[in-house]
């Protein structure tokens, strides 16, 4: 056989080798379902993503319930931060520019180094799920006054 046979018989094998892979690994999971929420290079108001770059990198989970009526305070994030609304609704005033509105199933690129203030704005209770990718040493949060 040539060389060029070999490869082409090389690139046949590890085709089938690579589809039967995740043939096997999909049908291991009958009961998964994956449903794609968001994808985007900016935060919910334009503002493009950015990452740190710490020696020590820290991800805080957490979840953050909030009664109707309740505020979180105007304050600003240093690291980025990605929620997930649980339940109810949440209204984030962004310090003299604009008010967004979140409810149930939403997903939250929050914005960096600008100060806002999220509202439940609803009858219910307003629970998200709340992801801070931070620096060990560093504040996910920073309260101030408005």
């Amino acid at each position: 056989m040539d060389y060029s046979g070999f490869m082409r018989n090389a690139v046949l094998c590890l085709s089938l080798c690579i589809g039967w892979s995740i043939t096997a690994t999909a049908e291991d999971y009958p009961d998964i379902k994956v449903e794609k929420l968001l994808v985007s290079t900016t935060a919910y108001n334009g503002q493009s993503l950015a990452y740190l770059s710490g020696k020590k990198p820290e991800v805080t989970a957490m979840t953050v319930t909030i009664p109707p009526g309740g505020v979180t305070g105007w304050h600003q994030h240093q690291v980025p931060v990605y929620a997930y609304v649980l339940d109810g609704e949440l209204t984030v005033d962004l310090k003299g520019t604009a008010t967004y509105r979140f409810r149930k199933g939403d997903v939250i690129l929050e914005v960096m180094h600008i100060l806002h203030n999220g509202r439940n704005t609803g009858d219910k209770v307003t629970k998200l799920l709340v992801f801070y990718a931070g620096t060990s040493g560093m504040p996910n949060v920073i309260r101030q006054d408005p």
